[in-house]
């Protein structure tokens, strides 16, 4: 089951870079917030349907959790428009790079120290190198699209 859930997560990341290279281009032609309006328009429509047709009955609604786990639902708006500007500047992959670097920076303090009620999982040697490893990635995948621009 593990193996199936990191499977998923890979391909919702490759289905963010997709969704990042759609919307730059869109951005750069109606406009960064006509996209990301477009991007969260389509989104709670779709989800929309998915919770009528399919969401399972919960004990607990929207209205009763603590306020703010709501507050999750306003960090897709900068990701999005970040995404939309930044991908019409310095390219799809360095832009997904960058934002994976983030994530997994802040995941593992997040993990660390258990924020937001999650469980902690102390951080290690290994996550630092992890950490290290997409830094020179980033680096490497920056670098090589600079050269790339300037010979065109």
């Amino acid at each position: 089951m593990t193996l199936i859930m990191i499977l998923l997560a890979v391909c919702g990341g490759a289905t963010l870079s997709i969704q990042a290279a759609i919307n730059g281009q869109l951005g750069s032609s109606v406009g960064v917030f006509k996209s990301a309006f477009l991007t969260f328009s389509v989104g709670a429509l779709v989800t929309a349907l998915l919770i009528f047709f399919f969401e399972p009955k919960q004990a607990v609604s929207l209205l009763d959790v603590p306020k703010w786990q709501l507050l999750g639902a306003m960090f897709g708006v900068p990701y999005i428009v970040i995404m939309v500007v930044a991908v019409q500047r310095i390219g799809t992959a360095v832009a997904t790079v960058a934002v994976i670097f983030g994530q997994l920076t802040m995941s593992m303090l997040i993990d660390n120290f258990g924020w937001l009620g999650n469980a902690a999982i102390p951080f290690s040697p290994s996550r630092l190198g992890a950490v290290v490893c997409l830094g020179i990635a980033l680096w490497f995948i920056y670098s090589s699209s600079k050269i790339h621009s300037t010979r065109d």
